[in-house]
């Protein structure tokens, strides 16, 4: 194929931050294909591109895969862009690019804005190991299974929030990794109102209890094994049986044990239910 698709970052608030090379492609190219048409249009407005647009977004990209991959077939050069920032970081457009690549189109990269690259070095944290997890699941088995393996990931992890159930997984990592993990939260990044809040998770999750606007990211610090880490699963499920001799309910205690000791509340979790195993 003689055609190219060219992967473009575009602003994830600050128009500015729109780079030279990104301005001149989406100037040039025979067509763009946007996750929302309305809002790349005014992106092409700014920059006085007349470039016709394609909507490509997670409910037609299927639908519109062979269309695209005959343009390319044919010569054209396309530009791939999402609302905001790298496309296909949580974004349509990874089944069309893994088309291109089988089919052996020529892709090309034209880096810029990232929400995940900018929280990442504004955090403070690690850089030379670090996970990229996006949204968290919104329920069920897989929310679970992907909070219980944040308890004890190493990494930097970096995760995207979504406004209205920010307060909901801030609350649920706290009883998945502990409260004491630390944590940074930046909100609307590179536009007016931008903000970055530093703190523990348990902080963090007290401060957006009442509610998060704009588009959030969430940089969560790597698990760190510390001597409280080293307490028994005897141990553990002793103290749980403290509690609720007292007459704590058994979820309660269990949540207290992993507070008071610094562990993930799963691992208090699995040490009582083993142990209830075993009688």
């Amino acid at each position: 194929m003689d055609g190219t698709l060219s992967v473009v970052a575009t602003p994830i608030g600050n128009l500015g931050d729109l780079t030279l090379r990104a301005a001149e492609v989406l100037r040039t190219v025979d067509l763009v294909l946007a996750e929302d048409t309305r809002r790349t249009g005014k992106l092409l407005a700014h920059i006085e591109s007349g470039v016709p647009q394609l909507s490509l977004h997670e409910h037609n990209e299927r639908d519109r895969l062979e269309e695209i991959l005959a343009r390319l077939e044919a010569g054209e050069h396309l530009a791939l862009v999402s609302d905001a920032g790298t496309p296909t970081v949580s974004d349509p457009g990874y089944r069309v690019l893994a088309a291109c690549a089988q089919r052996g189109v020529r892709i090309v990269p034209v880096p810029g804005a990232s929400a995940a690259l900018a929280a990442l070095v504004v955090s403070g944290f690690p850089t030379d190991r670090v996970v990229l997890d996006g949204f968290l699941p919104r329920k069920g088995g897989a929310r679970r299974e992907r909070l219980a393996a944040l308890a004890d990931e190493v990494r930097t992890t970096v995760l995207f929030l979504s406004p209205h159930r920010a307060a909901a997984d801030l609350a649920d990592l706290v009883e998945a990794v502990g409260g004491l993990r630390p944590a940074v939260l930046c909100r609307e990044l590179t536009k007016l109102h931008e903000e970055v809040r530093r703190g523990t998770v348990a902080e963090l999750a007290s401060s957006a209890s009442s509610g998060l606007r704009g588009e959030v990211t969430l940089v969560l610090a790597g698990a760190i094994a510390s001597p409280a880490a080293e307490v028994s699963d005897a141990e553990l499920v002793e103290r749980v049986r403290g509690r609720v001799a007292t007459g704590t309910d058994r979820k309660a205690a269990i949540g207290e044990v992993a507070r008071a000791v610094e562990v993930p509340r799963r691992r208090v979790y699995q040490a009582v239910i083993d142990a209830k195993g075993t009688h």
